[in-house]
């Protein structure tokens, strides 16, 4: 591909052409054959022009990659928390509700079911402790509510 200053090279070229023209003797050419060497001229120097940028055109038009859908569970009960969760005995779930109250992330009651409340209150929970990622998977929010359990 030719540099961008190539379409301003070609124009003083042609620019230089014109002028040329215009001074060659009267006698040589005369003004009709004059003014149709500058339209010749103009005509190959605006196609350069547009060749040019279609040039440009197809080499910044190359196909953008689509990106992957991210996979977004269709509600908080789909989440690896909540299977995570659901895995404990009834008396280990109140325990974790329990923990995360006294560290005041959780605000309802202790009743050892998992609802908004409880999963906001464990990603919270984990975002502090540096865990945040771990609640992506159930395998890893083991680690998160064994923490809760057993200290």
């Amino acid at each position: 591909m030719l540099p961008k200053f190539t379409n301003y090279i070609v124009a003083g070229v042609t620019a230089v052409a014109i002028t040329a023209t215009s001074v060659v003797p009267a006698n040589a050419f005369d003004r009709d054959e004059r003014q149709f060497l500058k339209g010749i001229a103009a005509t190959l120097l605006v196609q350069k022009i547009i060749k040019e940028s279609k040039k440009n055109k197809k080499v910044q038009e190359q196909p953008q990659p689509v990106p992957q859908p991210v996979y977004v569970p269709s509600s908080i009960y789909a989440t690896p928390a909540a299977q995570a969760f659901q895995s404990y005995t009834p008396t280990q779930r109140r325990l974790i509700q329990q923990r995360l109250s006294a560290y005041g992330y959780y605000r309802s009651g202790i009743d050892g079911s998992f609802g908004p409340g409880t999963y906001n209150a464990v990603l919270a929970y984990a975002r502090d402790i540096g865990q945040a990622s771990a609640m992506q998977a159930t395998g890893s929010a083991y680690a998160v509510y064994d923490r809760l359990i057993y200290g």
